[in-house]
């Protein structure tokens, strides 16, 4: 006798955690096969060669399986991957990449019901392989890219009309259609992570583009200037206020930070509702750091900001030193609820607590532009 639909799902829900049990209930019945399944197949990580593979043959052969998965990350190291494959004839045979990379745009064409999609590139990768994307018909809401821009990709993305965290290793504006110019193109993009600021102009305007992450690509003063006031141009177009905004700099400079938080403040449309704010220099000199201040006075819903001290000299990164300029900054920021130091690339996270600064050793910030 059949157990009512809601029980099978119950049971299934309960063992979810145990990728063991799920496989074992599909051999009970078909209708615990059905509901395992769901959860077998909804997140898949691909990470080594011969496993990638086989379950893209599996997906590819069999679309009952393909249309469960919702989330798909494969991670690839290229040529330079030591991996092989095996053959029980000839033992390890060194990877084929052709049939891997057939192999995997054969299973997304089968993927309808995919939402969720991240290509990982270690050490670069096979980075041109956007031609698997050919054919897809699946809508994304998240795809974080590492491919290389190409037609193939900007073809892709053409059709996403639902997406709306992206992110992108390359990017170059190509003139085919769809143009990425208009306003049909990532109609629904809220969030945005490029390495290239040229893709924050191309692709803010335009749209809903609340959350941006990029960096300077240019190192001269006066350039960084222009690319700074393009930047600011595209945001003012963008269909949302801005809520974070995250900007790296391979020559960080107390100057420029207070330079563009100038930028930042006298535009209601870029610093109304700005909650995350990064990465600036915190001056040193006490009339420059009142400056700084100053402009965060003008920030009233700022919550989260990240500050370079790695100029300071001794460096404040042991607790006290964390905590005191913590509480300075809230005198004329008080809506900052956490704030990350960076000091030579090693981030120190403060958070507070009631009225208390509290150093967090174990958080995990990289990720709080995108979510506060």
């Amino acid at each position: 006798m059949a157990l009512p639909p809601d029980a099978c799902g119950l049971i299934v829900k309960y063992v979810s955690d145990s990728r063991p049990t799920l496989v074992s209930l599909c051999t009970v019945s078909k209708q615990f096969r059905a509901a395992a399944e769901k959860l077998l197949y909804n997140t898949m990580h691909l990470t080594t060669y011969d496993f990638t593979i086989t379950i893209c043959r599996l997906l590819s052969c069999t679309p009952r399986l393909a249309c469960h998965v919702a989330a798909l990350s494969v991670y690839n190291h290229g040529d330079g991957d030591n991996e092989a494959s095996t053959s029980e004839e000839d033992g390890p045979q060194p990877p084929d990449w052709d049939t891997y990379w057939n192999a995997l745009s054969a299973a997304l064409k089968n993927t309808m019901r995919l939402r969720f999609l991240s290509f990982y590139f270690a050490g670069g990768g096979q980075t041109d392989k956007a031609w698997i994307l050919d054919g897809c018909t699946f809508q994304l809401r998240t795809f974080h890219c590492d491919l290389a821009w190409d037609i193939h990709l900007q073809t892709f993305l053409g059709t996403q009309s639902r997406l709306s965290d992206l992110y992108l290793a390359d990017f170059q504006s190509l003139a085919i259609a769809p143009p990425i110019s208009t306003s049909a193109f990532l109609p629904k993009l809220n969030v945005l992570e490029c390495t290239f600021s040229e893709a924050a102009a191309a692709l803010v305007p335009d749209r809903p583009v609340c959350r941006l992450k990029t960096c300077f690509t240019h190192s001269r003063l006066e350039e960084k200037r222009t690319e700074l006031q393009i930047i600011a141009a595209s945001l003012r177009q963008s269909k949302r206020r801005l809520r974070a905004l995250d900007i790296a700099d391979s020559s960080y400079t107390p100057e420029f930070s207070l330079e563009m938080l100038a930028a930042i403040t006298s535009d209601p449309a870029l610093g109304s509702e700005l909650r995350y704010l990064g990465a600036l220099v915190l001056p040193v000199g006490g009339q420059q750091r009142l400056e700084f201040y100053g402009f965060l006075m003008r920030l009233p819903q700022l919550r989260c900001i990240e500050v370079d001290v790695s100029d300071w000299d001794p460096p404040p990164t042991h607790t006290p030193a964390l905590r005191a300029l913590t509480h300075e900054l809230r005198l004329y920021c008080p809506s900052v609820t956490s704030v990350i130091y960076v000091y030579d690339f090693e981030r120190h996270f403060v958070r507070i607590e009631g009225h208390l600064a509290t150093y967090d050793e174990d958080a995990l910030a990289d990720g709080l532009w995108h979510e506060i």
